[in-house]
């Protein structure tokens, strides 16, 4: 259900188009608002994030075939494993005391933030640890900077570290999929930093619902750069319907399953 070279993305085709129809989409990309954006993306100003996000007035909730898609399936899994939800949340706690549930602030469709729900993998004062690794360790912080992510992050519990490599640890995100804020099917949800990397492709990810799985979810995940990752988000964008979204999800599976890229 959560990257190396410098290889060209030409062949990955370029971004959809915006339709015209879609007002909120098209003044979210227009070069005013996607600067705010990028602003916004390149510093830590909470105030200014927050204006961001208040600015977005929205989609109105779509009952399509893929929402109620969303909606059945969500469900069904929820039920299903509820059993399972009970036990990892009962290990967390015994593992590690605290919140078993830890949610943090997206980038979901035009812009709009939410919060992205994942079982707590890390331990409770994992900002405080990342704060001193990165001051303390130029070359983490430089492969921070690059990927927002860590090969060996000490900041994760050893708990922790078999959920990430099961995805186990975003089984919570059903529930962001039961509310809307996600889908089943989309570009893997990023922080506001993380949009820098995307440049004038951004809309490509700005245009989609964040997704539970997605194409580069079964394509290599942490083994490939994020520049191939930013293409294959533009791929998606440029091709995605419902058959392409259930082959992904087919393919899932067996890429959980082989833990292919996990981290």
């Amino acid at each position: 259900m959560s990257r190396k070279g410098s290889e060209g993305d030409e062949a990955y085709g370029s971004c959809i188009a915006v339709s015209s129809s879609s007002a909120a989409e098209a003044a979210l990309i227009s070069k005013p608002r996607f600067e705010a954006v990028r602003s916004a993306a390149g510093t830590a100003d909470t105030a200014v994030r927050s204006r961001l996000v208040t600015a977005q007035s929205g989609d109105p909730p779509r009952f399509g075939l893929c929402r109620i898609r969303d909606i059945v399936c969500a469900l069904a899994l929820i039920i299903a494993l509820l059993p399972v939800f009970v036990v990892l949340i009962a290990v967390i706690l015994i593992n590690d005391p605290g919140p078993p549930i830890f949610a943090h602030q997206r980038v979901g469709k035009n812009g709009r933030a939410f919060k992205c729900f994942k079982l707590r993998s890390m331990y409770c004062d994992a900002q405080e640890r990342l704060v001193v690794l990165l001051a303390n360790n130029p070359q983490m912080r430089r492969e921070w900077e690059a990927m927002h992510k860590l090969a060996e992050d000490p900041r994760v519990t050893p708990l922790g570290d078999f959920l990430r490599r099961t995805s186990l640890d975003e089984l919570p995100q059903l529930f962001n999929v039961l509310m809307g804020s996600m889908t089943l099917v989309g570009p893997r949800p990023i922080v506001y930093d993380e949009l820098r990397h995307y440049g004038r492709h951004a809309s490509c990810y700005l245009t989609s619902k964040p997704g539970l799985t997605g194409l580069w979810q079964v394509t290599g995940r942490s083994e490939v750069s994020y520049r191939r990752r930013v293409a294959t988000d533009r791929l998606y964008a440029r091709r995605k319907s419902f058959k392409l979204d259930l082959r992904i999800l087919l393919a899932t599976v067996p890429a959980v399953l082989a833990r292919k890229g996990a981290c």
